[in-house]
C-alpha cells in the first residue's frame, strides 16, 4: 500500500515560500494504477520524486508498505529505494557502454537478495516479456527509441519493486512506439501486480489507466470527483 497524507512541498524564494504541493492525500493498493495529469510546472515530477524517496517533502507523510523512507538514514533510504521502487523516465537513461542485459542488471549490482545467476535469469525473462530476447548483447545506440524505453521498463522491474513510477514514459516516442510502450507497461503491471503511477501529458495514455488524478495549483484531485471535495479527502479507487 502507498499512503500519502497531507503532503506539501514548498521552496524559499526572495518573495516568500513558493508552494508546489499542498495537502496531497491519497492511497493506492497493490495492483492499482493511476495517471497524474496537469499543466507544465504544476508539480507532477516533484510529486513523483517525493514518492520515489528522491526528495523529502516539506510537510506530510509518505509510506510504502508501512515504511516511511524519510525516517531512514541516507544509506537505508538508498537501500529502500533500490529494493522497493522502480523508475522509468522520459529519457531512457541507459548506459551507452553497456549491453541491453547489462543495463537491466545495473540495479542488482548494489544489492541482490537472489544471487547473480537468478538475477541473470530474471533479466532474460523480463527482456523476453518486452520483446527484446534477441537484443541482449546490443548496445543502446543500436536500438530504436521504443526499444530503449522497453529496456528501461525491464530495468525498472528487475528488483521486483512494490512501486513503479513513470515520468512521461512515452513523451519522446512517435505514436506507434508510444502505443507499444504503453501496452507493455500496462501488461507488465498486470503481471507483476505492483503499484503503478504515471505522470503524463498524453490523454491517450492516461485514458488507459483506471485511475486519473489531476494536479493544479498544488492540489491533487481524482478526475470525476466533485470540485467541492477537500483536497485532503481519502481518494478511494
Amino acid at each position: 500500500m502507498l499512503e500519502v497524507s497531507h503532503l506539501g512541498k514548498s521552496y524559499a524564494t526572495p518573495r516568500g515560500p513558493l508552494t508546489i504541493l499542498d495537502g496531497v492525500t491519497f492511497t493506492l493498493a497493490a495492483g492499482e494504477a493511476a495517471a497524474v495529469m496537469g499543466p507544465s510546472g504544476s508539480g507532477k515530477s516533484t510529486l513523483l520524486y517525493i514518492l520515489g524517496a528522491l526528495e523529502p517533502p516539506s510537510t506530510g507523510v509518505v509510506t510504502l508498505g508501512g515504511r516511511n523512507p524519510y525516517d531512514l538514514s541516507p544509506p537505508e533510504v538508498a537501500r529502500f529505494r533500490n529494493a522497493e521502487i522502480g523508475f522509468v523516465f522520459q529519457d531512457h537513461c541507459l548506459l551507452p557502454q553497456c549491453s541491453v542485459i547489462e543495463n537491466v542488471l545495473v540495479p542488482t549490482l548494489v544489492a541482490s537478495a537472489r544471487g547473480a545467476q537468478d538475477d541473470l535469469a530474471y533479466a532474460r525473462t523480463l527482456l523476453e516479456q518486452v520483446g527484446l530476447a534477441d537484443r541482449l548483447e546490443h548496445r543502446p545506440g543500436q536500438l530504436s527509441g521504443g526499444e530503449r524505453q522497453r529496456v528501461a521498463l525491464a530495468r525498472a522491474l528487475i528488483r521486483r519493486p512494490r512501486l513503479l513510477l513513470c515520468d512521461e514514459p512515452t513523451g519522446n516516442l512517435d505514436a506507434d512506439s508510444a502505443s507499444m510502450v504503453a501496452s507493455l507497461l500496462l501488461d507488465l503491471h498486470r503481471r507483476h501486480q505492483n503499484i503503478l503511477m504515471v505522470v503524463t501529458h498524453s490523454l491517450e495514455l492516461a485514458g488507459r489507466l483506471p485511475i486519473r488524478f489531476d494536479l493544479a495549483r498544488g492540489r491533487l484531485r481524482r478526475a470525476g470527483a466533485p470540485d467541492r471535495a477537500p483536497a485532503a479527502a481519502r481518494l478511494e479507487p
